[in-house]
């Protein structure tokens, strides 16, 4: 065999393995990823851990499962302050996290690499500048996302919002629903649409955020969560929490936001309450 002919082969192959790797590789692990039973452990933890996973007919817990098998074996946990990851800890934040894509592309979650988890609310350094004057202030957070691909949470906050599926706050759902609008590139309370969605989207929510404010300022009751009027960003992540947490409360008191993030998340949680 001549060495022309030699190299030809190894630069084909070489080829084949790059093609193999950058557009394959990905579902071809998943594919084998799901070839394995769900252990029966993760499901009893999902039972008590995730309550709407009990609601939701078999096909969606299915469905369910089988994202949160793709997200424990692709995202990496780290304790933080000496706190210990275990199944409960890993299979409550991916089940409330999955339940946000539990009908859209699992795609959405790519970007996510690493959950870092503290033992309860910790604190960071912020820097403030004014003109030329620099200020560092400490802020004491429950959970934060970020456009490289880290989700850090509280334990005790998630915790807590697990086991009140009834109440307004969610963490998990909050900082999940951040990397969702981040897929765009930007925290602007708009997650990717398109076309008339998007439209549909921009003036839904708007309208809706001009409530809100006007309803704080002049000191009415809040249909939701005041820190939801901080920002676009925020009224986004805090209006996915309600959904999930209160959507009869939310269809209630603004039916077309309800309506419009069931087109987004292509599921009815009114269904399964």
């Amino acid at each position: 065999m001549s060495p022309g002919l030699v190299f030809a082969i190894f630069a084909v192959a070489a080829l084949s393995l790059a093609v193999f790797f950058l557009f394959f590789y990905r579902n071809w692990r998943r594919r084998r990823e799901l070839e394995q039973p769900f252990p029966a452990a993760w499901r009893k933890l999902l039972e008590t851990r995730v309550p709407l996973y009990t609601r939701l007919p078999k096909h969606l817990r299915t469905d369910l499962e089988q994202r949160v098998q793709l997200f424990l074996s692709e995202k990496e946990f780290y304790g933080c302050d000496g706190f210990e990851i275990d199944d409960t800890v890993r299979l409550t934040i991916a089940g409330h996290a999955c339940l946000l894509i539990l009908a859209r592309p699992y795609s959405d979650f790519d970007e996510i690499r690493s959950i870092l988890v503290y033992p309860s609310a910790y604190q960071v350094m912020e820097s403030r500048q004014q003109g030329m004057v620099v200020d560092m202030t400490h802020q004491v957070r429950a959970g934060e996302a970020s456009t490289i691909g880290q989700v850090v949470l509280s334990w005790h906050d998630c915790e807590r919002g697990a086991l009140s599926p009834g109440s307004h706050h969610n963490v998990i759902l909050h900082e999940f629903a951040h990397q969702l609008d981040y897929l765009d590139g930007s925290a602007d309370g708009a997650p990717p649409l398109s076309g008339a969605q998007a439209e549909h989207w921009q003036r839904t929510m708007s309208e809706a955020y001009r409530h809100l404010q006007h309803a704080l300022r002049h000191r009415q009751t809040s249909w939701l969560d005041p820190y939801g009027a901080t920002e676009p960003a925020e009224f986004f992540a805090v209006l996915t929490e309600t959904f999930f947490q209160q959507p009869g409360h939310l269809f209630e008191k603004q039916p077309q936001v309800y309506e419009t993030l069931c087109g987004f998340y292509r599921i009815n949680p009114l269904d399964y309450h």
